[in-house]
């Protein structure tokens, strides 16, 4: 049973037993897993804050063939998303992380989702700003899946489609000190959650809490 390690994103967790969860991650080169965290829910557990949905991880874990769960060895806090101490990045954390896994393939290489996921990870413990930040987490993960409504992009405001022309061009860090018309970021989030919910045939679980945060 080979050992594996990898640069990862949690994307969930969910419990096992006493003392135990199950663990969904993304890596870098060998798509979604999931795995057994043994212990991880002891007080004292190797795990305790390392795994946490959208926290970027330095992982090792046992795979064997035919075996649907990995045996997770350790997670290793590289950054996460969680640092930023805002309730809105704890909002967002949880949607990125829920579309990300909701899209990723299981063991199927996505490094370009896996990257658009750390760019979060990273743009939320800048302190970028969450509401435009989702507006172009949310267009850069509808391009990245091929299922961006480009027909629609015609039908919106000029400052909507201004805002998604930069979005092609910047990094998200470089949305910080951007100024932003409220009317437009609504704008796209109606778009946008319109096309995820048509793909994933639902709303995601999350958005409550986002929306909920956001209004604080």
């Amino acid at each position: 049973m080979p050992l594996y390690s990898a640069d990862a994103l949690i994307l969930r967790t969910y419990k096992l037993g006493e003392a135990d969860r199950i663990v969904v991650f993304l890596t870098r080169d060998r798509g979604k897993k999931r795995g057994v965290a043994r212990g991880a829910r002891r007080p004292k557990s190797n795990f305790v804050g390392a795994l946490e949905p959208l926290t970027h991880v330095r992982v090792a874990y046992f795979e064997k063939e035919r075996r649907e769960l990995v045996n997770l060895n350790y997670s290793e806090v590289s950054r996460s998303a969680l640092s930023s101490g805002t309730i809105e990045g704890l909002g967002c954390a949880a949607y990125f992380a829920e579309l990300i896994d909701e899209w990723a393939a299981e063991s199927h290489e996505d490094e370009r989702l896996y990257r658009l996921g750390v760019s979060m990870v990273e743009a939320l413990a800048d302190g970028v700003p969450p509401e435009p930040l989702t507006r172009y987490f949310e267009f850069w993960l509808l391009s990245l899946q091929g299922v961006y409504p480009a027909a629609r992009v015609q039908t919106l405001s000029p400052e909507a489609q201004s805002f998604l022309t930069s979005a092609r061009k910047i990094g998200p860090q470089e949305l910080t000190g951007m100024s932003f018309d409220r009317a437009m970021l609504r704008e796209l989030e109606s778009l946008h959650r319109s096309v995820i919910a048509m793909h994933l045939e639902r709303e995601p679980r999350s958005i409550k809490v986002l929306k909920d945060m956001m209004r604080l």
